[in-house]
């Protein structure tokens, strides 16, 4: 062997090694800052997957009781008004009384949290958050538990930080964004979502580092695992599996983009013009904010015995419609109902998140597109279903403004790997319309509207001291 062979050998056998020590020494990662975020994804995961049986178990016992005890002494109608009302007042008197930052979404909340803006009073959230929720949600209101799933993660993250006493502000930063990241996971059984979420959606105020990246992808793992333990490893959606569409037929997804991107400018601002108009009404004053969220709950309890699809979160909606149980003409009719109550509900500020609701909605146009086009271009092989499921992303991306986000939340949620590039077609048709409108992402334009009036009640004090 050669003095160069040798040399050369000598080079290789080294190099690995010197290799590995050199990532390790650059490696500084606190092993106890990530050990904490598997303990937010853990707790993260056991409160979102429990809450959703909690929500579940509110809403049994509601039609028990219609069957039963109450709905023999009482007409059905007025039974469920009263049901329904009750349940409603319960999360409308927690948010009014104890935290009215757990009013809506929370997403914005906690984006606002993560930008050093909002405080996160976690014992007051987690516990009006959960119970009001069960109220909202329980009473048949259009809201879903997404974004409450959301902010109690969040929540539980401040919480580990406050228990351990970090004082270190990117620390507790990144458990924060840990924290909703896992609230994601376990709401969706989405994990690559949750994650993306915050990386995407949340990234004017994320932190991008090592340590806050690998803390966000533990936390959803973890509270992915929570819930695949408790609930099992199947879709949270269960609909028919697509294979890829003909190339033929993707420009028909690029069209159904480019309307979800018009509408989901037109649906961002329907919502706060409809939180706008509620605080209007009732002015804040409590007898009226309870009132009011009682009669709502009220009627959606009456509703739920004659028109169930108007109400509800609209996930267990989107199976039925992928099977092709509607025409077309009444989805569009249904998606005009559905746009209607979501923003009753959502704009009255009960707690209770959006996201649901956008995905009936999404499924609902989608899937009507679909059908409209089949019979528009009969010589194209057409399946409506896959036009359901671009819409879920579509609207997602065009109202939110995370196209990834939606595109992989999709995807996990009904296990249709294959549409892919129809979901991609459609979330970036939709993104690019909406940016051409000048419409903001729906939480921006939340949290802009919590601190502008925020501002506004702080202004107001001095006034009325006077």
């Amino acid at each position: 062997m050669t003095k160069r062979e040798q040399i050369k050998q000598s080079f290789l056998a080294k190099m690995p090694k010197d290799a590995i020590n050199q990532f390790l020494s650059k490696d500084t990662t606190p092993i106890p800052v990530l050990l904490m975020s598997l303990v937010v994804g853990v707790l993260a995961g056991f409160v979102g997957t429990y809450f959703e049986h909690a929500v579940q178990f509110v809403s049994e016992t509601r039609t028990q009781w219609l069957k039963t005890e109450i709905g023999s002494a009482l007409p059905l109608w007025l039974a469920a008004f009263i049901i329904s009302g009750a349940l409603a007042f319960v999360g409308y008197y927690l948010v009014h009384r104890f935290a009215p930052e757990a009013a809506g979404s929370g997403i914005p909340e906690i984006e606002g949290a993560m930008d050093g803006i909002r405080p996160v009073r976690w014992w007051r959230v987690l516990p009006v958050k959960f119970f009001g929720g069960m109220g909202a949600l329980g009473s048949g209101m259009v809201l879903g538990r997404e974004g409450p799933t959301v902010q109690m993660g969040g929540a539980i993250g401040r919480m580990v930080t406050d228990i351990f006493r970090i004082k270190n502000d990117d620390t507790r930063h990144s458990l924060l964004a840990s924290g909703a990241a896992a609230g994601l996971a376990a709401a969706f059984n989405a994990p690559l979502a949750g994650i993306m979420f915050v990386v995407e959606e949340m990234r004017p105020q994320f932190r991008y580092s090592i340590i806050s990246i690998r803390a966000v992808i533990i936390a959803s793992v973890s509270a992915n695992i929570v819930f695949r333990y408790i609930n099992g490893q199947s879709a949270v959606i269960t609909m028919p599996q697509y294979q890829s569409p003909e190339l033929n037929t993707l420009w028909l997804f690029l069209v159904l983009g480019g309307l979800f991107g018009i509408f989901g400018v037109i649906f961002n601002r329907l919502v706060t013009f409809s939180q706008d108009l509620f605080v209007r009404f009732h002015n804040n004053d409590r007898k009226r904010y309870l009132l009011t969220g009682s009669l709502i709950g009220g009627s959606f309890g009456i509703m739920l015995l004659y028109m169930p699809e108007l109400t509800g979160g609209g996930i267990a909606l989107i199976p039925n419609i992928t099977n092709g149980d509607y025409a077309a003409g009444f989805l569009l009719l249904l998606f005009a109902g559905r746009i209607v109550t979501t923003m009753i509900c959502f704009g009255s500020g009960a707690p209770g998140g959006i996201f649901a609701p956008m995905l009936a909605l999404g499924t609902l146009f989608g899937y009507a597109f679909g059908l409209i086009a089949q019979q528009m271009f009969p010589e194209l092989p057409i399946t409506p279903g896959m036009f359901a499921i671009a819409g879920m992303g579509a609207l997602f991306a065009g109202t939110v403004r995370a196209p990834i986000t939606g595109i992989l939340l999709v995807i996990e949620m009904t296990n249709n790997y294959y549409l892919i590039l129809p979901l991609i077609i459609t979330s970036l048709g939709a993104v690019i319309f909406a940016q051409m409108l000048g419409g903001q992402p729906i939480y921006s334009q939340l949290l802009h509207r919590t601190l502008k009036n925020e501002k506004l009640r702080q202004e107001d004090l001095p006034r009325d001291g006077n």
